[in-house]
């Protein structure tokens, strides 16, 4: 009972030994050849062995992954400094009272034309034409004794030559015993009082000269007290408030009008400390306001010092407005010219992660492989992306990145040649 599994498996082996290792010599004997046919079937097998490995490689083609590729040839790109900031009136400045009085103009209304010189508010004169007229009258006073100084001061200063010669002559006769020594001291105290004569007539002149300049000052407060009365517009431009009502009272800082010139505009943005080398005064630059509008101008003014909560650089745009379009405070994209670079434009979906998470994108190989070279991202437009860091030309793979890794064949279709 136990032989017969024994051998049925003995069997089976046998048949399985013949149908996969003698399989060619089994078949020709159920065909009646002999051992000659076998041998000339020898080179028919290499011819199929030559056969399998074509569909070896026909496999290997069917199992490469199909991708969408993109020639790609490096461009002049201008790499111009980005940024965001707003407009600004090349001019504004709030005018204010300088004095005390009540307004007796009739007020301006906010946005009327003002020419530079026009009048914005005027304010009651008061007393002050009257504090003016005496305030000249003690000049003229004061002037005219001037020359009674003078003349006081020429007469105390004969009266000494008159005591200096009395006494030269006293002293020499006093010499020769002619005269008395009471004559002499008599000359002597002549001479030291025409002396302290001509100090007081100075003095007066002194005094008189104080006394017209003081005259001077006053005159001078008293006319520019008067100019106080008169606010005008510093220069053409826009009323940008209403200025004062008649009849109201203003303190010395109380506001007048606003006034703002807008034929020439600025427009102000901020640049980052890593991109502030690349802007320079005279650079044309461009911005896009939020309305749409284009416009165009020159950098003036690039800041010395950074802002210490942002450490950012401000940054000054001159715009010619003549016909006075732009406003003051709008939003504006803007765009400085920098020394260019050449760049790569390609969809935004071209863009990938390698296993280390940096950003790039996939190439195809000239081995018809997949590859990875890491980008770094100048600029995102709404047609494309422009990055720096691939060759001068690239195949890129724009669809089928994500299922592609470095090494892995690949089937590319390209659309500049599906365009063509």
């Amino acid at each position: 009972m136990k032989l017969i599994p024994l051998i049925t498996a003995v069997l089976v082996t046998l048949l399985l030994y013949f149908l996969v290792i003698e399989r060619e010599t089994l078949l020709a004997f159920a065909r009646g050849e002999g051992a000659e046919d076998i041998a000339q079937s020898a080179p028919a097998e290499t011819d199929a062995e030559s056969t399998d490995q074509s569909g070896a490689d026909e496999l290997l083609a069917e199992n490469r992954i199909g991708v969408v590729a993109l020639h790609s040839q490096a461009q002049v790109f201008d790499r111009a400094v980005i940024l965001r900031g707003m407009t600004q009136a090349v001019r504004e400045v709030d005018l204010r009272a300088e004095t005390s009085s009540t307004v007796i103009s009739e007020p301006l209304r906010k946005g009327v034309q003002v020419q530079k010189g026009d009048v914005l508010c005027r304010l009651d004169p008061g007393t002050r034409p009257a504090a003016l007229l005496e305030a000249q009258a003690r000049l003229t006073e004061a002037r005219a004794n001037m020359p009674v100084s003078e003349a006081r001061l020429d007469e105390a200063n004969a009266k000494l030559s008159e005591a200096i010669i009395k006494l030269t002559a006293s002293e020499k006769l006093s010499q020769g015993g002619y005269t008395s020594e009471t004559n002499l001291a008599a000359s002597k105290a002549a001479e030291r009082s025409a002396v302290a004569g001509v100090a007081s007539a100075k003095g007066g002149l002194e005094t008189a000269k104080a006394g017209i300049e003081s005259a001077i000052a006053a005159v001078g407060a008293a006319q520019k007290e008067i100019e106080r009365l008169t606010i005008v517009a510093p220069f053409d431009g826009l009323l940008e408030s209403d200025s004062a009502e008649i009849g109201s009272l203003v303190l010395p800082g109380d506001h007048c009008a606003t006034v703002i010139q807008l034929d020439t505009i600025k427009v102000v943005g901020f640049v980052p400390e890593t991109q502030v080398n690349r802007v320079s005064l005279g650079s044309p630059a461009q911005a896009e306001l939020a309305t749409g509008a284009q416009i165009q101008g020159i950098v003036s003014f690039v800041s010395r010092s950074a802002d210490q909560a942002t450490r950012t650089f401000e940054v000054e745009i001159t715009v010619a407005n003549p016909d006075l379009a732009i406003r003051d405070g709008q939003t504006a994209d803007i765009a400085i010219a920098a020394q260019g670079a050449t760049a790569h434009k390609l969809p935004q979906s071209a863009l990938t992660l390698n296993k280390d998470g940096q950003l790039g994108v996939r190439l195809v190989n000239a081995d018809q492989t997949a590859g990875f070279a890491a980008v770094e991202l100048l600029r995102d437009e709404a047609d494309g992306i422009w990055v720096a860091g691939l060759p001068e030309q690239a195949d890129v793979i724009v669809t089928g990145q994500d299922f592609v890794t470095s090494g892995v064949a690949v089937a590319p279709s390209y659309l500049n040649e599906a365009t063509q």
